[in-house]
């Protein structure tokens, strides 16, 4: 199959990527096998390839905002049909042993893999993922705008319910970057009035994205 591939970290003017054939991946069990539909870009994807964050495999395939659709299941794989809409995220699987696993917050495992940086990711044709960290896609939107909820979405959402707010409330976002982009559409559809607070420094289009994200309000 055609991937994109990193053979070594290197800064991105470079074009460290390399466009090649390698093997397609096998699921084994517990696995799917999905053929990639839509890859989005995340930053992290340039920590990765510029070797800020430290490399966990080498050569590696990035790419972790993964929507595509089931090609084949591995053994005793059977909570997906061939053929259904699916996303694969950051975090590619964890150990479910640790203290964090146990009491349900397995984002803070001790010994994860994670997508496109541990194992490959979907800068590919196909790739693979256990199926308990597969998620679905309901139709109606199409795959390149599904492909960010899987990241900054993912972010952005857990955010908000972390923070508890309600219907009537105020919140503010600090910076507006992917994940308050999505996470601020949430926010005015729960009926929460919403401010956006950035630095001089920002671009403008970061500032007019944050106007008509927050509407009437901005700071």
């Amino acid at each position: 199959m055609k991937a994109c591939v990193l053979l070594a970290p290197a800064a991105i003017e470079t074009n460290p990527l390399e466009y090649a054939d390698v093997a397609m991946p096998q699921p084994k069990s517990g696995e799917v096998l999905v053929r990639v539909r839509a890859c989005g870009v995340c930053r992290t994807d340039l920590h990765v390839i510029e070797g800020e964050l430290p490399p966990r495999k080498s050569p590696v395939i990035p790419g972790h905002q993964v929507v595509g659709v089931i090609d084949r299941q591995g053994e005793n794989a059977l909570r997906f049909a061939v053929g259904a809409r699916v996303g694969i995220a950051w975090l590619h699987q964890t150990d479910g042993t640790c203290e964090y696993c146990r009491s349900g917050a397995e984002n803070l495992c001790d010994n994860p893999t994670f997508t496109g940086y541990s194992v490959d990711g979907g800068y590919a044709e196909y790739i693979v993922a256990p199926q308990d960290f597969v998620y679905v896609v309901p139709e109606g939107f199409p795959d390149e705008q599904a492909a960010p909820l899987l990241c900054a979405g993912i972010i952005g959402f857990r955010s908000l319910r972390l923070s508890g707010v309600k219907v009537g409330a105020c919140l503010g976002f600090y910076g507006f970057g992917a994940a308050a982009h999505v996470a601020i559409q949430v926010a005015r559809h729960w009926g929460v009035e919403v401010f956006c607070l950035h630095t001089r420094r920002a671009s403008p289009e970061t500032g007019a994205r944050a106007r008509r994200g927050v509407g009437r309000r901005h700071v």
